[in-house]
């Protein structure tokens, strides 16, 4: 019964959801706000893979309607945390007798997300722990939501993307949900990053404690921050320095060990007491072929070229290009939208004009989707340094980013 109430609730979403897109569509007013509101409402309490989907929709600030994306950003912030009694029985499973391993559990959670919550512990020698716990019951419930997914992610179709897209881009999705059930693989995942990234004297990985970890329980050493996104109107020298240490990081996981941690939320990052960038969640690690990489950076270097011709190519070996003709016009503001932050010297990444250039582009992208359309295989590549610009955006950063591509361009170029 649990189960065809959670199908028939997602399947009422996404009937509104494609009610919305079918107004908007044939000229009509789309209320985004209050589709925001039903989603919020409706995947805060059933959590798992459909509230991941939106939490990554929230990512595309610059594609997405502001009044939706605004909902959808309350997820990362406010989602209603799982009763304490269902984590409880998750922990006493993975422990026995909670009393015998620690002294305290906090049952209000420290941190709620969409497949599961983080709670405090002490042990009884006086260490404090986080314990990541996932909802209990999660994996049964995760291809049926993802079934659900696929049904909704159909509605893609009425913008003219091909149906073989949409399910190559649903594979990725949903490979992406699964992995971040695993937890030995995050576990794995924290231990490697500890020792590839030791020489960054600005970032902090939590430590893994195995000892205490189990299937559906990550236990880790309690690592105190403050949240990104409770940065914006902190010290400007401490958000300069967690911004450089967050470029420096990225830049380094894609070109030196082509792997990136592909959960950008600004739930997932803060800065310790010493302005170091701590980085709590590794559930979602990806792989990044080279390939996908130098495409990337072929299209950056037609971009900031104003070359509107080598821009559809590097689109098309990206396989984000259908159909014909190309929309050589919207190349070219979107090249004149990107130049701004590639200029040489200092960039202010809090600029509103260059914010505001970008929004403007969304209509214009949503009515060429018969010839554009989302490039198979770096969907959470592109989703994740989408969201770590605004990121860099909340902390107001301001980086020479000339500098910092001129040797990736060139590598590309090769």
């Amino acid at each position: 019964m649990r189960e065809r109430g959670r199908t028939r609730r997602l399947l009422g979403l996404g009937a509104r959801t494609g009610g919305t897109l079918l107004r908007r569509r044939f000229g009509g007013e789309a209320d985004w706000r209050a589709l925001g509101e039903a989603l919020f409402e409706g995947l805060s309490e059933l959590k798992g893979p459909a509230m991941k989907l939106a939490q990554i929709m929230a990512q595309w600030d610059d594609l997405l309607p502001p009044d939706l994306t605004d909902e959808l950003a309350r997820l990362q912030r406010q989602a209603e945390p799982m009763p304490w009694e269902g984590i409880r029985r998750t922990l006493v499973e993975q422990y026995g007798e909670l009393e015998s391993r620690f002294s305290k559990i906090e049952p209000q959670p420290f941190a709620s997300a969409s497949m599961g919550q983080v709670h405090r512990a002490v042990t009884h020698e006086g260490e404090t722990l986080v314990l990541k716990v996932q909802y209990p019951g999660l994996a049964e419930v995760l291809e049926g939501d993802l079934a659900q997914l696929r049904r909704i992610m159909r509605l893609g179709r009425w913008f003219k993307v091909p149906q073989v897209r949409l399910d190559a881009l649903f594979e990725e999705l949903a490979a992406s949900l699964r992995s971040e059930l695993d937890y030995h693989a995050e576990a794995c995942a924290l231990v490697r990053y500890r020792e590839r990234y030791a020489h960054l004297e600005g970032l902090v990985i939590p430590e893994p404690l195995p000892e205490l970890s189990g299937p559906r329980v990550l236990a880790m050493h309690y690592v105190a921050g403050t949240p990104l996104r409770e940065l914006e109107g902190a010290d400007d020298a401490l958000r300069q320095r967690i911004a450089t240490t967050l470029a420096d990081w990225l830049t380094e996981e894609l070109f030196t060990h082509g792997e990136l941690h592909a959960d950008p939320h600004a739930g997932n990052f803060a800065a310790d007491g010493e302005g170091r960038l701590v980085i709590y969640d590794l559930g979602a690690v990806i792989p990044v072929p080279e390939g996908h990489l130098k495409a990337m950076m072929q299209l950056l270097d037609a971009t900031l070229a104003a070359d509107s011709m080598a821009m559809d190519g590097a689109l098309r070996r990206l396989g984000g290009r259908q159909g014909q003709g190309a929309p050589l016009a919207l190349y070219r503001e979107s090249a004149e939208a990107v130049a701004p932050l590639f200029e040489p010297g200092e960039q202010d990444f809090s600029d509103v004009r260059v914010h505001r250039r970008l929004r403007d582009l969304t209509p214009k992208v949503w009515a060429t989707m018969d010839r554009l359309q989302p490039p198979v295989g770096v969907l959470l590549l592109s989703r994740t340094l989408n969201g770590h610009y605004w990121n860099l955006v909340r902390l107001g950063a301001r980086l020479d980013m000339h500098a910092r591509t001129r040797p990736l361009l060139a590598w590309a170029r090769r």
